[in-house]
């Protein structure tokens, strides 16, 4: 599996960014996607994750700002993030597994990161 994340960028406080990760193989539909970011000098975190039936998980930062979705049919995961915070400033990574979980170790694939800014 192969993934590319993409849509980050430069945005005020208070605005929104939609992420989206396209992933290659025909496993997508069955594997378990999620989201994680690191921020500059801190260690990776656990964001989102969305299994094959829709179900969805969210860290406790993000919850009731951000959504995971995902789209079978184009093999794709999107994190719709509205109401940025400039701590949500990091490099967001698309990941793929088989266990609905917030720990990093449970993904197998991860996509190259791409960069969310938040501006005060």
């Amino acid at each position: 599996v192969q993934l590319q994340a993409s849509g980050g960028g430069l945005v005020a406080a208070g605005g929104s960014l939609r992420l989206s990760c396209a992933a290659s193989g025909r496993t997508f539909s069955s594997a378990v996607m999620g989201w994680f970011r690191q921020a500059p000098g801190k260690e990776r975190e656990f964001v989102a994750t969305a299994n094959s039936a829709h179900s969805t998980y969210y860290a406790e930062s993000v919850k009731g700002r951000f959504t995971i979705s995902r789209d079978n049919a184009k093999n794709t995961v999107y994190l719709q993030m509205n109401s940025l915070k400039p701590e949500d400033t990091a490099v967001y990574y698309c990941a793929a597994g088989t266990y609905f979980s917030g720990n990093s170790n449970r993904y197998n694939y991860w996509g190259q990161g791409t960069l969310v800014t938040v501006s005060s």
